[in-house]
């Protein structure tokens, strides 16, 4: 189910939109293998007819599954659109598409939502990244030798 709006509801009065939109629906087309989503999109719009066009404000949240690009830990990053705003004109060369007296605002949602993903997901601004041993590789985790390694004989 898309976010749709029926215009005919528009015509006496504005519109309260509250819920979930799934995943699949937004058809994000994610190709970053550092995030993932599985969690709805939620939504919380007021959408009424102005002259000539639709204006939708609201707040759309979406919660991503990230890696860490340093340390590769996973961790979790809300984007939050807290004052979204659109205007969709019905009329002129810009105007939006109308089916069956609907217009569908899934793809304004989409891309405005994929603009705030992150580049380059960090856990936290100063993440240290991996730590090295002396062979020069990787740990996730210290090795119980490392605190063998500081006594000295």
């Amino acid at each position: 189910m898309s976010l749709k709006v029926n215009l005919r509801h528009l015509e006496e009065d504005s519109l309260h939109l509250k819920g979930e939109l799934p995943v699949e629906e937004l058809d994000l087309g994610i190709t970053d293998e550092m995030i993932a989503v599985k969690k709805p999109v939620q939504y919380d719009l007021e959408v009424e007819e102005v002259a000539h066009g639709v204006l939708v404000q609201g707040k759309l949240e979406l919660t991503l599954d990230c890696q860490c690009v340093r340390c590769l830990k996973s961790f979790e990053k809300t984007i939050v659109l807290p004052n979204w705003t659109l205007h969709l004109p019905l009329e002129g060369e810009e105007k939006t598409t109308v089916e069956n007296d609907c217009i569908d605002l899934t793809p304004f949602a989409r891309e405005d939502m994929l603009l705030e993903f992150p580049r380059h997901p960090l856990c936290k601004a100063d993440c240290g990244g991996l730590k090295k041993n002396r062979r020069g590789k990787a740990e996730t985790s210290p090795p119980a030798w490392n605190e063998l390694d500081k006594l000295n004989f």
